[in-house]
């Protein structure tokens, strides 16, 4: 049973930056490639960055590349997604699981909200 505990979300003004974290359970981690997925009021879950198992190549939605930065660490069991130049409509629950399609069981998410 795979458990994943995202963190690092919260309140920030447009332009802010946000660093979120997935833990994952498991022992492994490193075969799978992982994403990070978002939600927002109203929308279905989207993927918005995705990494292969070894780190060595990333995909990001047309529309947070160049903002977002998808990183994992295999020795920590975490996925990391760096976020710059946050804008509103980023404002969504973000979650993490498999990429490009979440296999295991989603966790609670972390709140990301951008308002000034």
């Amino acid at each position: 049973q795979v458990q994943l505990v995202e963190s690092g979300g919260g309140l920030v003004q447009p332009g802010g930056s946000l660093r979120l974290s997935c833990a994952a359970s498991g022992s492994m981690f490193s075969v799978y490639a992982m994403g990070w997925y978002r939600q927002a009021p109203g929308k279905q879950r989207e993927l918005v960055a995705s990494i292969t198992n070894g780190g060595g190549t990333t995909h990001y939605a047309s529309s947070v590349k160049g903002r977002f930065t998808i990183s994992r660490d295999n020795a920590k069991n975490t996925v990391y997604l760096q976020m710059n130049s946050l804008r509103p409509e980023d404002t969504a629950v973000y979650y993490c699981n498999t990429a490009p399609n979440g296999v295991h069981d989603w966790g609670q998410g972390t709140q990301v909200t951008v308002s000034s």
